[in-house]
């Protein structure tokens, strides 16, 4: 692995993140998420936006779920 490779911080629509090296083109369902630089500024930076592992569908079931049982 080279020193000199720049990294991208990528996000998919379920909210994960995860690195991209910045030169390649994407694969469907992710984006760029803004942050660029060296893999371990990007790996830096995942830890801590990336708080909460589980999938946007997953959390947003639950929050519903413990809603409803509240009601």
């Amino acid at each position: 692995m080279s020193q000199n490779v720049t990294y991208e911080v990528v996000r998919n629509e379920e909210e994960q993140y995860s690195l991209w090296e910045a030169d390649r083109e994407l694969p469907p369902g992710w984006s760029h998420e803004g942050t660029r630089g060296t893999r371990e500024e990007c790996v830096a930076h995942i830890d801590r936006v990336w708080t909460d592992i589980r999938p946007r569908s997953v959390r947003e079931r639950q929050q519903a779920a413990a809603r409803a049982s509240q009601a």
